[in-house]
């Protein structure tokens, strides 16, 4: 279903990816928008438990496309430095394929939103906390369940002896 990496010397292992995902401040949330075009919106997340996990409002384009239909992919950009003399960027990310859906536990969206307020405001503590009690009611979570993901890198990145006859 999911198609092979063309260039495979520029394949990162899972070990490489999860850790992109997990060290990401942001990506990008690509779902099957309005008249079947693409809709790409950027956002904050967290990888935890080999999920992606990200909040929303409870109405808009993102959450009506994802309750249409749940198919969605995510990039996450780790490294993208524009290299002029070699006429290249060395770049780093991952993409993952998977389903969204909208949490309606209680326990699970509550254990979703500390795992992204521990990422992001991880000295907050008991204020982190009261945040998430005056907002949990008008929440909304999702959760996107990895199908496919890969990662990759710029060729010149890669250790040398992935490319034979290169000066890296």
């Amino acid at each position: 279903m999911f198609r092979e990496m063309r260039r495979k010397k520029q394949l990162l292992s899972p070990e490489e990816t999860a850790a992109i995902l997990k060290r990401g401040t942001s990506g990008v949330l690509a779902v099957i928008g309005d008249g079947g075009y693409p809709y790409a919106v950027p956002l904050s997340y967290v990888y935890a438990d080999s999920k992606i996990y990200f909040h929303c409002a409870k109405t808009g384009h993102k959450l009506d496309s994802i309750t249409k239909d749940g198919r969605v992919s995510f990039c996450v950009i780790d490294q993208d430095q524009v290299a002029p003399e070699k006429y290249t960027t060395l770049f780093r990310s991952a993409i993952v394929f998977g389903k969204a859906r909208v949490l309606e536990d209680d326990a699970q969206k509550r254990r979703a939103i500390e795992k992204l307020a521990e990422k992001y405001s991880p000295d907050q503590g008991e204020g982190r906390g009261e945040e998430i009690e005056r907002q949990f009611a008008r929440l909304c979570m999702v959760e996107l369940t990895v199908e496919h993901m890969t990662g990759k890198q710029a060729i010149e990145l890669t250790p040398p002896q992935s490319h034979p006859g290169s000066n890296l």
